[in-house]
């Protein structure tokens, strides 16, 4: 048997601790609270599996999650193809390309309690410049009292925010490209469209699945920017689970429903990226046996 590595394992100890700290000991928490009524401080009841078969039958919790992954769907759909676009667009080399990447990077920089209130002012119809547009165009539109644009504006808001981070992952992975793969293609007559098709989008396979995977957990937690900009209305049109989470815990204070909720949901986001990576990963082993073939 080889030696325990003693200085090794002190090296990662304050990870260690650190994780225990900040992931651990609060899960574990929310573990006990999920399985207990807490009627006082100091008198509390075991109710089992009680508080996770309440959640599972609420409607509520069923709307917001079918609003979640229509919303989580339509950020990918949107930004994956357009954060690929504006890499491909991007300039590779010179001061071009940094004041590009400085500029692109700039809405990643902005907190997001204040996206949410940049967009909150930008679409009014009396003095935001979206709204005041569109309502110049004679076109109807109003995120405070139409679900419709509301959710639209919310999704439009994330696209703004979070389509520069696709764009920076996949320009990464565009610069990670050899010469010898484009002068290749130049000898053989290759078009911009079988270049893109065989050499980039499958050496980009590796950046696209963390950006894929960044963008859905992110969306799918997202909080703040829609909390600020409509609040979740109108009506519910715009609550998303980590809303409807707050909502009971913070608004009703139902600590025990709150905890199964949040585990539930924790769940929720590990299976969906299981399904997603999974898939990616199927469809990345296909596109490369095509392209071995080809």
């Amino acid at each position: 048997m080889k030696p325990v590595n003693q200085k090794a394992w002190l090296m990662i100890l304050p990870v260690v601790v650190c994780v225990a700290f900040s992931a651990i000991l609060p899960l574990m928490t929310v573990v006990n609270y999920s399985v207990q009524d807490i009627i006082s401080p100091d008198r509390r009841v075991f109710v089992g599996t009680d508080w996770f078969k309440s959640v599972m039958r609420d409607d509520d919790l069923h709307e917001a999650l079918v609003r979640q992954i229509v919303y989580s769907l339509s950020v990918l759909l949107v930004e994956i193809p357009l954060g690929i676009g504006l890499a491909l667009a991007m300039p590779a080399k010179g001061w071009r390309a940094s004041l590009v990447l400085v500029l692109v990077a700039i809405s990643l920089l902005i907190p997001w309690n204040v996206v949410g209130t940049i967009w909150q002012i930008y679409g009014r119809t009396d003095i935001g410049l979206l709204g005041a547009t569109l309502k110049g165009l004679g076109l109807a539109y109003d995120y405070t009292g139409n679900p419709r644009d509301a959710w639209l504006t919310v999704l439009t808001m994330d696209v703004w925010h979070w389509t520069p981070l696709v764009a920076l992952l996949c320009y990464a992975g565009l610069r990670a490209i050899p010469d010898a793969y484009y002068q290749a293609a130049s000898i053989d007559g290759a078009s911009k469209f079988a270049v893109f098709r065989y050499i980039q989008l499958p050496k980009m396979r590796g950046v696209l699945m963390i950006a894929v995977l960044l963008r859905f957990m992110d969306s799918f937690m997202i909080y703040t920017e829609p909390f600020v900009l409509t609040g979740g209305g109108p009506g519910n049109s715009t609550t998303f689970l980590s809303q409807y989470l707050t909502q009971k815990a913070v608004g009703q204070f139902d600590l025990g429903p709150a905890a199964a909720f949040s585990l539930i949901y924790f769940l929720i986001i590990l299976l969906l990226c299981f399904i997603l990576y999974t898939w990616m990963q199927r469809v990345g082993t296909v596109s490369e046996g095509e392209t071995a073939h080809g």
